[in-house]
């Protein structure tokens, strides 16, 4: 069940009463804006280090990052610093735009370098398996 129906169904989650906490906003406002779809919790189930975040409306303000390689400079060991650079600095989420090389070896080694939410674009790995299949840009 998705975080927004736990909300609707007036339930409280772990993840609202971190989000709660941190942002220091009463549970029962923070539901009901999940629940309205003013406020989004970040987390994912299937990553055990991952942090939860709350976005969204009397949320404090997110800082994002985005790195990520590309056909003109692509060195991965250098995406993972600028990753834990962003972190170290302050970045609540990390965006991985990477056009070129292993883009699945390097998302890989971003969520296992960092704690923060990591977002991808899918449709450029789309785009670079599709030159890659078809020989053309």
């Amino acid at each position: 069940m998705t975080l927004m129906n736990e909300a609707k169904l007036g339930r409280t989650t772990e993840e609202m009463l971190t989000v709660a906490k941190k942002e220091a906003m009463d549970v029962e406002v923070l539901k009901r804006r999940i629940a309205s779809g003013k406020i989004i919790i970040v987390k994912n189930v299937v990553r055990e280090n991952s942090m939860v975040i709350g976005i969204g409306e009397g949320l404090t303000t997110k800082i994002n990052a985005n790195i990520g390689t590309s056909s003109e400079f692509c060195d991965v060991d250098y995406e993972l610093e600028k990753a834990r650079t962003a972190v170290k600095y302050g970045a609540d989420t990390l965006m991985d735009l990477s056009t070129a090389g292993d883009l699945n070896q390097i998302r890989t080694l971003i969520l296992k370098e960092v704690k923060v939410p990591v977002g991808s674009v899918p449709i450029y790995q789309a785009a670079v398996e599709s030159v890659q299949n078809m020989g053309q840009w």
